[in-house]
């Protein structure tokens, strides 16, 4: 249960917060807060801290203008605290990390009595690798590097590499003025540049690491360790329980999660286990791996030691490994030809993600071809890090520290092959949604290739098993996640338990008042391309301000283009159209247009739909130029499909009009950032006023005043 002494602490900090900021109580966010603390405060333990019993996760929407961050923050903090717990708060997007760690973590210590530790977790990719910075100060390791170009994703000639700028990185750190995290750096980085700077979890040698104890890292790494309180985000989350669960991150069974912007994390999951291959680009670069490996045959001191008789085996298993890819290729020639020629039909979903039988089993003969070809380059990569602790023989202590990161970069990509076709291999369970399975084919001519892919059409049953099972208690919460006003896409998407606690908390803003729906009588229904189009442009013409923020939210960037070439000069003259400059670029832009007293008109797709946040006077006019729907070819959302229908269910009605409900909502939403914005959203759709599922996606948005 809930102790008292927790529950006081909780409601003397909020008290406090609140007087000391001046903000009254909102009746919404206490429920939310009592939900959280309901829910996290009556986990039983065992014997040995244990969770017992399944009711461990909260499932809360809460509206925009609620203070979820505070919420979770002050429920989940003390008790984690005294039930000796980690407390992860994991996010989909770098703004809201950063309000959390500069913004809401500071005002809790600051304002109430609570006491605790908090850091950023963030991936290897975001810091420095000091062997890879050395490697191209140093003009030894470049010609080492060129030797191995094959073998990596991008290569930089040595005109590419950037010298300037790697050698004020090696003097800021020698100074002191820099940790090596990317984040931390004062200059601009091109990703080129810093991409050529990181590593893996394959690439990475740990300890084994002549720099180990100067990595910047696994220096953050050890703030983990000490930490009450982790900032992660949803990517390293799964990555870490992709691992088992500990790996970078806190012991699930140690862990209290809360997912803010939890509505990405199915999305996310799904995107952590799809895989793609392209069949031509592997057997190049197995062949590039073969030659590549003679090198290190030559460097061998003793051709009788392990890695040399490994090294010897080598290029049969890669010649097999090749052997069963060009079958593949051929086996899969007839559904080649049965593709158009045009760019829109250059795509075989496998119906139901069944593949033929001949497939299969040569995908199994491939899966268990790379994984020996994995265990063998692993085996030499164990017998490098030996070397380095004066055990292995046949390599000199030079060498193997040279080779460890090459082995590092060649195991991900064997790792990668590995995983796509053992899913192409498996024989989906029927007690779960199949696997989609799909080629493409990509390229013209001489450099055509066919690109297998293959991914979980539900993250439901990985999240259950990984994270859900496993966890102490997590908390996942976000403006948007229910669908037509029900939590149900919600759960079918990311497996939560069904014993877990929901809430939905309103916005405290006062839609009817502040802002106005309009759904305008337009003549072409947008199936109807070029006759939308062409209405879009005269009512945007007709109806946009000048002297206004706009926004123009498109599905299509050729409807979008389109579009703005069909404007009036006026019009074009206060367009920023997203594309033409970065993101950030695009919203200064505006914002500045704006405080100059100028108008502005952004044109956007589905990425500025949500995560845009331009309150008050910046933003007083959204038009959406259609019912957002989801690109009806996507190959995992269709196997999605075909699995509902054939369990009995309607696919349009049980996904599409969710999703797009889902869609709608964070679209519309651009528009009331704070209690005091006002303004119009016109969405320029007449099946909202004509179709059944209309009436429904109205209802599932928010009650502004409709005209």
């Amino acid at each position: 249960m809930l102790s008292d002494s927790i529950k006081e602490n909780i409601q003397t900090a909020y008290r406090a917060y609140l007087e000391a900021k001046g903000h009254k109580a909102r009746v919404g966010q206490r429920h939310m807060i009592a939900t959280i603390a309901r829910t996290l405060g009556n986990i039983r333990q065992g014997s040995e801290g244990e969770r017992l019993g399944e009711k461990h996760v909260a499932v809360v929407e809460a509206g925009t203008g609620t203070g979820k961050t505070l919420s979770y923050c002050l429920s989940a903090i003390p008790i984690a605290k005294a039930k000796g717990l980690k407390l992860i708060i994991s996010t989909a997007t770098v703004a809201l990390q950063e309000q959390i760690l500069h913004k809401e973590l500071p005002s809790l210590l600051e304002y109430t009595d609570y006491t605790f530790r908090y850091t950023l977790a963030k991936g290897r990719g975001r810091y420095l690798c000091l062997n890879n910075l050395e490697s191209f100060l140093s003009a030894e390791d470049q010609a080492t590097e060129d030797m191995f170009a094959g073998l990596f994703e991008q290569h930089l000639t040595p005109d590419d590499v950037n010298t300037v700028l790697y050698q004020e990185m090696d003097d800021s750190l020698r100074d002191g003025k820099w940790d090596g995290d990317k984040d931390n750096w004062e200059g601009v980085i091109r990703e080129q540049d810093w991409r050529r700077l990181t590593t893996d979890h394959q690439q990475c040698t740990n300890r084994n690491c002549a720099n180990f104890s100067a990595c910047p890292f696994f220096k953050a790494r050890a703030e983990l360790e000490t930490a009450d309180v982790i900032v992660a985000n949803h990517d390293l989350v799964l990555a870490d329980l992709s691992l088992g669960g500990g790996a970078i991150l806190s012991d699930p069974k140690e862990t209290i999660y809360v997912f803010d912007e939890g509505h990405h994390l199915p999305d996310k999951a799904i995107g952590h286990f799809r895989h793609e291959v392209r069949l031509q680009q592997s057997i190049s670069w197995l062949k590039q791996l073969d030659k590549n490996l003679i090198n290190l045959r030559q460097e061998l001191t003793d051709e009788v030691s392990l890695t040399g008789q490994i090294l010897l085996k080598l290029p049969q298993q890669i010649q097999s490994t090749i052997n069963f890819i060009q079958y593949a290729q051929q086996g899969l020639a007839p559904f080649i030809q049965n593709l158009g020629l045009d760019e829109d039909s250059r795509q075989h979903r496998f119906e139901f993600g069944v593949i033929p039988d001949e497939l299969r089993q040569l995908a199994y003969s491939l899966s268990t071809s790379y994984q020996k070809l994995f265990n063998q380059i692993e085996n030499i990569q164990d017998e490098c890090k030996k070397v380095k602790q004066n055990e292995g023989m046949g390599l000199t202590e030079e060498t193997a520290e040279n080779w460890l990161p090459i082995l590092g970069v060649i195991l991900g990509r064997l790792e990668a092959c590995v995983e796509l076709w053992k899913l192409y291999a498996a024989l989906d369970d029927q007690n779960y949604p199949p696997n989609a399975r799909w080629l493409l084919v990509v390229g013209q001519g001489l450099e055509q290739d066919i690109e297998l892919g293959g991914s979980p059409i539900l993250a439901a049953h990985t999240l259950r098993m990984q994270l859900w099972d496993k966890c102490f208690g997590a908390v996942v919460t976000s403006a948007t996640l229910t669908a037509l006003n029900e939590f149900h896409r919600f759960n079918m998407r990311s497996g939560v338990p069904r014993e877990s606690e929901y809430l939905r908390v309103v916005s405290p803003f006062d839609f009817q008042s502040k802002g106005t729906l309009v759904v305008p009588n337009m003549t072409s229904e947008p199936n109807h391309a070029e006759a939308h189009t062409k209405e879009l442009i005269t009512y945007l013409n007709d109806n946009v301000d000048t002297s206004l923020g706009s926004l123009v939210l498109f599905s299509s960037r050729r409807q979008m283009e389109e579009v703005a070439a069909g404007l009036k000069d006026n019009l074009k003259d206060i367009m920023l159209i997203q594309g033409e400059q970065s993101k950030r670029i695009i919203l200064e832009s505006h914002k500045d247009a704006i405080d100059g007293d100028k108008g502005s008109l952004l044109f956007g797709l589905a990425s500025f739909a949500e995560g845009v946040d331009l309150p008050g006077k910046y933003l007083t006019r959204v038009y959406i130029a259609k019912i957002p729907f989801a690109v009806p070819d996507d190959p995992v959302e269709a196997t999605l499909a075909e699995w509902i229908q054939r369990r009995g269910g309607n696919p349009f009605m049980e996904i599409t009009i969710p999703d797009a409900s889902l869609r709608l909502v964070q679209a519309t939403g651009r528009l009331l950032r704070s209690e005091t914005d006002s303004g119009e959203i016109h969405i320029l759709d007449k099946r909202l006023h004509t179709k059944r599922y209309g009436r429904q996606l109205i209802n599932s948005l928010p009650p502004y005043k409709q005209i």
